[in-house]
């Protein structure tokens, strides 16, 4: 049996980013706290600057190592995808609500890399495909993926981000 387009809610149609979250079985961690003298994001007009997160696990624990050589492309490219649910988790203590996200900008990811690695791009996309599950269309974003000799902390991604917001 199909639907009609007059049955399908607008909140079916185009669920909200909580909802989508739900859907995807991620529960936000609280935001992580800065690890040095910064805040961990600034309202400016109607941007969002996030500084850096990195792959922090909701029990605090930090995925460290070089990608390339101590950590491989699967496992770096959940690392980024986990600085993403971290992003996420950093825009609802800012914003209050998700919805208030009217697109992601940019992002700036960095990897710590062998000096001949050469795929950073694929290793971001953990963010980058999470953010459009999450926000969809408005998740899309301008993007730079580099790499790095070292991080703080030895962590294998670390990603920063500016938001429009409502």
């Amino acid at each position: 049996m199909s639907l009609s387009p007059s049955a399908v809610s607008p909140a079916t149609a185009n669920p909200s980013p909580r909802a989508r979250l739900a859907a995807l079985g991620i529960d936000l961690p609280p935001a992580p706290p800065p690890v040095a003298n910064f805040v961990t994001h600034v309202v400016e007009g109607k941007l969002l600057y996030l500084s850096g997160q990195g792959p922090r696990e909701a029990d605090g624990r930090m995925h460290t190592g070089k990608v390339g050589s101590d950590v491989s492309i699967e496992a770096a490219y959940a690392h980024a995808r986990l600085t993403g649910i971290n992003l996420i988790a950093v825009m609802q203590e800012a914003l209050g609500d998700l919805a208030r996200v009217r697109r992601v900008v940019k992002l700036l990811g960095m990897v710590n890399a062998e000096p001949d690695f050469a795929e950073h791009p694929a290793i971001i996309n953990g963010c980058s495909d999470l953010l459009v599950e999450v926000f969809g269309e408005a998740g899309q974003h301008a993007r730079s993926a580099v790499g790095f000799g070292s991080l703080p902390g030895r962590i294998t991604v670390e990603i920063e981000a500016i938001v429009a917001i409502d």
